[in-house]
């Protein structure tokens, strides 16, 4: 299929190359342009904060594609550029060069930005966030030199961090205004779990703190001063308190956003010509029966597929459950499902969280609406069948590693694993 007009994927991550991927091997041989800001080729982001960071992975891995790929298969890519608006009256993208792309259809793949702590000292040198490659690469010369890292934020990308910096032997402090960390991602009950992991490797962790300035010497960060006034003195700040999705161009556009663009269970806005996926699409998810908007690497990796076929006028829908994982220290887990603060009613384990090898289920309504396997592989297959199937669980059988997880579906859900057998390395990477 071909287009007098060329396609076009606003975004140049792992969303807007493996959409580019997917529309070729669809069958589209139209023009194909791929916008984004950064001056390098796409690239996965999970590694910039777990193998990469730590030097376990070399750069050219974290590339979705060889270099080769983009003009092997006449994908135009415009990198350094950014899109400044959209033309939707004349199907047209404005670059912030003053250029202008037609197309036939549009692409968002915009991804999201670190959101930034609003305190005086934050823009001073070594304060750093992780978001980009080149964030990575300053990061990592900063753990190969500094004593004392501070860390505000005790989220993923907080904690990824902090394990890489105790790999690398700095003595880390992460600040929290929460009393636990990933709190709103998986609940007390699991957040200890992350909490007592985190202590167990040295670092200190300080709950229920708020940072009121980064304290300074020469413009280069020195430390954190807390809102009780103590310093904590630091060679480098990083800042890891969440992200913000990159709306405004839609929203400018006159597209519907909410949290993020509102798209279809086919990932296309109200306009029939222009898709969104990533970290910015929220969109219905027909298993679900509500808007999801999640900030995953999976949605990155799987939704281009989805949307893809609607730019070529198939129907298609992105059913995949919310999907994440991580690396910390000696623990490895997965987590499938959608947990939300609040919406659930109760948290079973299947093997006991202190032997370091588990699965979490949460439960609500007696139904399982997510699953984490910890140190278990193979099990996420099973663990959706059973959040799918919708069916009441017996709490107890849930709990016990000799009932097939499969069984409690009504139906053999695939490859199942007891809690407490071997670990299996054959995880998906994030």
């Amino acid at each position: 299929m071909s287009a007098s007009e060329p396609f076009v994927i606003i975004g140049a991550g792992l969303a807007g190359a493996k959409a580019a991927e997917a529309l070729r091997e669809r069958g589209y041989d139209g023009p194909l342009v791929l916008v984004g800001e950064e001056e390098h080729r796409p690239y996965e982001r999970p590694p910039l904060s777990k193998e990469y960071l730590t030097g376990k992975s070399e750069r050219e891995k974290i590339f979705v594609h060889e270099e080769s790929w983009y003009p092997e298969h006449d994908v135009e890519l415009r990198l350094g550029r950014r899109a400044a608006a959209i033309d939707r009256d004349h199907r047209q993208v404005r670059l912030t060069d003053g250029s202008r792309i037609p197309y036939s259809k549009l692409l968002l793949a915009t991804g999201s930005s670190p959101r930034h702590l609003p305190v005086l000292g934050a823009n001073a040198d070594r304060v750093l966030y992780l978001r980009t490659v080149d964030d990575s690469e300053r990061l990592k010369s900063v753990l190969g030199q500094a004593e004392r890292l501070v860390i505000v934020g005790a989220g993923w990308i907080g904690l990824e961090t902090a394990a890489a910096a105790r790999a690398a032997g700095v003595e880390v402090t992460v600040v929290e205004a929460m009393e636990l960390p990933l709190l709103r991602a998986l609940g007390p009950e699991m957040a200890k779990v992350f909490a007592d992991l985190h202590r167990r490797n040295g670092v200190n962790l300080r709950f229920g703190e708020e940072v009121a300035e980064i304290v300074t010497e020469g413009g280069y960060a020195t430390g954190v001063r807390l809102r009780g006034g103590e310093v904590l003195p630091a060679d480098a700040v990083l800042i890891g308190i969440g992200a913000v999705p990159n709306i405004q161009l839609a929203q400018d556009a006159g597209l519907e956003v909410g949290s993020g663009v509102l798209v279809d269970a086919g990932l296309r806005t109200e306009d029939p010509d222009i898709f969104a996926v990533g970290d910015i699409a929220e969109a219905h998810h027909p298993e679900l029966g509500r808007r999801v908007r999640v900030e995953h690497w999976a949605n990155a990796l799987n939704q281009p597929e989805i949307a893809a076929a609607g730019m070529l006028g198939e129907e298609a829908q992105y059913t995949r459950l919310p999907y994440f994982y991580t690396d910390q220290y000696d623990l490895g887990m997965e987590l499938t499902g959608l947990v939300e603060p609040g919406g659930y009613d109760s948290v079973v384990t299947r093997g006991a969280p202190e032997s370091g090898q588990f699965i979490a289920f949460w439960l609500g309504g007696g139904r399982v609406l997510a699953g984490m396997p910890v140190n278990e592989w193979d099990l996420v297959d099973p663990i959706n069948a059973l959040i799918l199937s919708g069916a009441t669980v017996d709490p107890d059988a849930l709990a016990d590693p000799e009932v097939p997880l499969g069984s409690l579906a009504g139906a053999e859900a695939g490859p199942d694993v007891d809690a407490g057998a071997p670990v299996e390395e054959s995880k998906d990477e994030d």
